[in-house]
């Protein structure tokens, strides 16, 4: 039999099932058998490690009377057989969601068949939001085929890119009006995490003068070497391409560096938002048509901080992506804890790799995978928030692996590899 190369980057079940299908490998095979059983073992070892660890985090804020509010926003696209077009009701789908606990509920989004998983807020925890996603991310695929089949919908695509999913081009200056060129519009697709921290008294600490914009500079600082963790796939840098290669600057808004401010990939949002619309309007007066009359501003209750580089991808991993933000958490909190009034350091924009691999032609430019390899700051924070919480012995806090951040970064740089199918 013919072999087939395979590259398997950050492998889960779900994934190693499409794998063998989509290449018609043998599923008696004991090679077969014997490595991917090894792959999932190490996909599930990974999942246990990071829940130990969000768990681990999540306590200690909660003893220093701190709660990080975490949700996720996803893209993706539908296809139709036979280019049907239309538009599908999503409260079947969103029934299932809810009958699955699932707190989110899918929206139509701006392009052609994309939509959006947008998290509800219901006070849930990290960790049960990184559920929530994970299982969005692993069944919505399925629950696509199963209720809308009969609409015509054959593919659910959580992918970074949508090649040709849409048409159309922009009237120069208009954000809204096309001309009649009906040239391929390439889709790109986000994950989005929005951070805000919850004082004792539940107040929203993102208000609070300082403490917005040095959370927000916590994760300017570290979203380059990690980069990883939320552009897990190659593809997911040919996203960041699109304006310049394919000449889409004006069609599409997805950001392309790290950068901040309210309209930048790590946006601060307080009174404004990043179309500068008043952030948190909530309607006081209506007529008899329920048109509003009027609105108040709480933007106190919706001030956040919205990391909007994510790649959508079945390769994203929740799990890794909150324990990413609770760590940003607890930099801030813990500079918070010593100096009320926190000063930041202005920061100017920088580019994000072109590839998960280093050009060896360029090696002075390194890719994600060895950026993250050559970063300490994600392992140590997590082995030194095990080393004290073990050193003041917290109640309720389980008794954590020796230096569980190592295992964590160990584990996921051994998930990227190339393998061969015989």
């Amino acid at each position: 039999m013919q072999k087939r190369v395979v590259k398997i980057e950050l492998c889960n079940i779900e994934t190693q099932y499409n794998i063998r299908v989509q290449n018609n490998i043998n599923f008696e095979s004991n090679s077969y058998y014997t490595m991917t059983n090894h792959l999932i073992q190490q996909s599930l070892e990974l999942q246990h490690l990071t829940i130990d660890a969000i768990n681990l985090v999540q306590n200690y804020l909660e003893r220093l009377g701190y709660k990080a509010q975490i949700h996720f926003e996803l893209e993706g696209c539908y296809r139709f057989d036979n280019n049907v077009d239309q538009k599908l009701d999503f409260s079947q789908i969103n029934q299932c969601l809810r009958e699955l606990d699932i707190e989110g509920e899918i929206v139509g989004e701006y392009w052609r068949n994309q939509w959006e998983y947008v998290s509800l807020f219901n006070g849930q925890t990290p960790l049960k939001e990184a559920h929530n996603l994970h299982r969005v991310i692993t069944r919505l695929p399925q629950l696509f085929q199963q209720l809308y089949g009969k609409n015509a919908v054959i593919e659910t695509l959580i992918q970074p890119v949508v090649w040709s999913g849409d048409q159309g081009k922009l009237i120069s200056g208009s954000s809204q009006i096309f001309t009649n060129d009906t040239r391929a519009v390439h889709i790109p697709n986000a994950v989005q995490l929005n951070v805000s921290v919850l004082d004792s008294r539940g107040n929203n600490l993102i208000v609070e003068e300082g403490f917005g914009e040095y959370l927000q500079n916590c994760f300017l600082r570290t979203s380059l070497e990690c980069c990883l963790l939320y552009l897990p796939e190659e593809a997911a840098f040919e996203r960041l391409a699109l304006k310049t290669q394919y000449g889409l600057a004006q069609e599409l808004c997805s950001p392309v560096d790290i950068s901040g401010g309210h309209q930048g990939s790590i946006a601060l949002y307080k009174k404004l938002g990043k179309h500068n619309q008043n952030m948190g309007e909530e309607p006081l007066l209506y007529d008899s048509h329920n048109n509003v009359l009027s609105v108040q501003q709480n933007w106190q209750k919706t001030a956040r901080i919205e990391h909007r580089l994510g790649a959508a991808s079945i390769h994203y991993n929740p799990y890794i992506n909150v324990l990413y933000g609770l760590i940003n958490v607890l930099d801030t909190v813990q500079a918070y804890e010593k100096k009320t009034c926190l000063l930041t350091d202005s920061f100017t924009p920088i580019a994000l790799p072109s590839s998960l691999f280093t050009d060896k032609k360029n090696t002075a430019t390194l890719g994600a995978l060895d950026l993250f390899k050559a970063s300490t700051w994600f392992s140590d924070s997590i082995n030194f928030i095990e080393e004290k919480t073990a050193s003041v012995k917290v109640k309720n806090v389980f008794d954590c692996p020796v230096k569980l951040g190592d295992k964590i970064q160990q584990a996921i740089l051994a998930q990227y590899q190339k393998s061969i199918f015989n």
